[in-house]
């Protein structure tokens, strides 16, 4: 019999009834008495990262919020910090199989220029681009964002029903409009139609900004926006009900916002894209 049910039972029958019964000691009884009315030693850290867990949407794996421990001040073992999260039952939800949009070879294609080189020492050096998409019951959303790579930021970002070129062009000419006197882009895809487009490659060409594309059927050659499209729909759309694609949009809206203004990383030193590039170009 467990020590927790006995002394449960113990306001039912006399203790020295249920000691002769079960054949326990009496000190070790009151041993494990004492332990289960101790006070949580791990009260106040729960409670923080229970906060921070729901302070953040439920977004935060036990990396990240130990990164947030740190930056307030708690001593703490990154494996604790797992440890407590089980036990509070708070746990990020698993990533899905995301949108392909290559649809056969049509248009022309570019070398991978950016080579699995994910790291960026300015803004409006490398950025990287694809489609992901939604479904809300019968219909479909789709999101074109545009990453820059030196602070993982969503420079621009379109949605619409549809995969077009339209949404694709439309979120590079937002991009572009970031771009300072003299910088040139290199700008990397995969081989989606959309891209492969005279079109797109006359937005490029026309702001001197270089193509680059991932090897056919590569995602790792675009890694980090792939790692992107994950983090969002396990932190804001799978396992959510969202009653239309109106109603979805604006919770893209709002999660990229947060992603680019809140959201840390530990590869930006524990801050949000947007607070990495502020402290980045005043140094």
């Amino acid at each position: 019999m467990k020590v927790q049910a006995f002394i449960a039972l113990k306001a039912d029958f006399p203790l020295p009834v249920l000691l002769q019964v079960t054949g326990l000691a009496r000190s070790t009884f009151f041993y494990h008495q004492a332990r289960l009315l101790a006070p949580d030693p791990h009260e106040a850290i729960k409670a923080a990262i229970t906060n921070i867990f729901t302070t953040n949407h439920a977004r935060y794996g036990h990396r990240r919020i130990h990164t947030e421990l740190r930056s307030e001040g708690w001593i703490v073992a990154k494996m604790t910090v797992l440890k407590l999260m089980r036990s509070l039952g708070l746990a990020c939800k698993v990533r899905r199989k995301r949108y392909n949009s290559y649809q056969g070879e049509q248009g022309t294609a570019a070398p991978n220029r950016l080579n699995r080189e994910f790291d960026a020492t300015a803004p409006n050096q490398k950025w990287v681009t694809d489609v992901t998409e939604f479904s809300v019951g019968d219909r479909k959303l789709y999101l074109s964002p545009v990453m820059d790579l030196f602070d993982r930021q969503i420079i621009a970002h379109t949605i619409g029903t549809s995969p077009n070129l339209e949404l694709t062009n439309t979120s590079l000419r937002e991009a572009l409009t970031c771009l300072e006197p003299g910088q040139q882009p290199l700008v990397h895809s995969d081989q989606g139609f959309q891209y492969r487009h005279a079109s797109w490659r006359t937005l490029l060409k026309d702001a001197g900004a270089v193509q680059s594309m991932s090897r056919k059927g590569n995602c790792y050659d675009n890694a980090v926006m792939e790692n992107f499209f994950g983090h969002l729909k396990e932190e804001m759309f799978h396992n959510v009900r969202h009653i239309s694609i109106d109603v979805l949009a604006a919770q893209l809206n709002d999660y990229i916002h947060w992603y680019n203004t809140k959201r840390i990383s530990t590869k930006l030193e524990g801050q949000s894209p947007v607070q990495y590039r502020v402290q980045a170009l005043s140094a």
